[in-house]
Formats: structure tokens, sequence, C-alpha cells
């Protein structure tokens, strides 16, 4: 059992993730009825019922709580990629995970928003490395579908290809292009599956 300094570190841990996991929701929701992009603190602070004073103990900018909520977004997105490749067989397991990646990059603007909130050199905060972590994360996901260990130069290169072709993908289906140029998802997606599966 554990002593009574112990249960209230554990306690208080516990509010804080309750907490930060409802700013997180509550930054979608604002994203959904404006954009990612418009997020701040005053508004995400407003939907949670907060101050925004308060935010500030979570998150110390618009740029961390962009990251954060990206980081959290790709979290999801690996876990969709992978239940779609292991509900797969063979060749279509890539296909499978990048329409996995595509229907929830069509619905989520918190990448694209993150790409503004990333410091250039790479920084080394703690929401940019979370946030770099779960990246990596997800493009595991996409090499492993491929059957393509990412462990060469080589390998990487493919699997940061994939991920390209996948995000730019997304956009163009998201914004109708796809279709004016001539071409379906699933053509584009049994294509990728072709080119990169080992």
């Amino acid at each position: 059992m554990t002593d009574p300094a112990e249960q209230r570190l554990l306690r208080r841990a516990q509010v804080h993730a309750a907490t930060r996991t409802g700013i997180l929701d509550a930054a979608r929701r604002v994203a959904a009825r404006a954009s990612a992009g418009e997020l701040s603190l005053r508004g995400v602070a407003a939907e949670a019922g907060y101050a925004p004073a308060a935010l500030y103990g979570y998150f110390a900018s618009k740029d961390e709580l962009l990251l954060a909520l990206a980081a959290d977004d790709l979290a999801h997105l690996s876990r969709a990629m992978r239940d779609a490749a292991a509900h797969s067989e063979g060749r279509g397991k890539l296909g499978a995970a990048a329409a996995a990646a595509v229907l929830l990059l069509r619905e989520t603007e918190s990448l694209a928003a993150a790409s503004g909130a990333l410091s250039s050199p790479a920084g080394s905060g703690d929401a940019e490395r979370l946030f770099n972590g779960r990246l990596i994360g997800a493009l595991k996901v996409l090499s492993d579908a491929a059957g393509n260990p990412a462990n060469s130069r080589e390998g990487q290169c493919d699997t940061v290809l994939v991920a390209a072709t996948v995000a730019g993908l997304a956009m163009l289906a998201r914004s109708g292009r796809l279709e004016a140029l001539g071409f379906s998802q699933d053509e584009i997606l049994a294509r990728l599956d072709q080119r990169f599966t080992n």
C-alpha cells in the first residue's frame, strides 16, 4: 500500500492529466468550428470553462497547445493505421494503413497548423519532443505496413516519401482536387501499395 504522500501525488497527476485532456478536447471543438490555425488560448479557455491564465499551467503558448493537439492526433492516426493494416492481408496492408490515414487527415487540421508551431531549427521543448516522438511512431507504422524496415537511410527515405504522399493525397481529397484531376483515392492508394510494399 502506498503512503498518503504518494497517494496525493498520484491523485494530483491524475487530475492534471484529466484537465489537460479536457483542454485538448476543448481545443479540438474550437478548431472544428473555425480552424486549428485560428486557435487562441483565450477561446480554448472559454470553451473549457477556465480562466485564460489557468491554461498556462498546462500550455505555455498557443504553439505548445497546437503541438500537443497535433501529437494527440498523431497517436490516433498511428492506432487507426495499425488497426487497418492488421485487418488486411499481404500487399494491401500499406494501402489499408494509408486509407485510414487519409480519412483522419481529411477531418483534422491540427497537423497542418502545427507546422507553423514547430521551431526552425528543431527545438527541444517538451511539446516538440512529444510531437516528434509521435511522428516517428506514425512513420514506423507506415514502414511496418509496407514490410520495409526503416533500418537504412534508403528505407527511411521511402517511409518519408510514403508519408508525404499520404499527406498530399489527404489535402487533394479534402479540397476536391483529386477528383478534379481525374483520379480516385483508391486508385492512388493501390499504386502506392504496389510501389512501396516489399
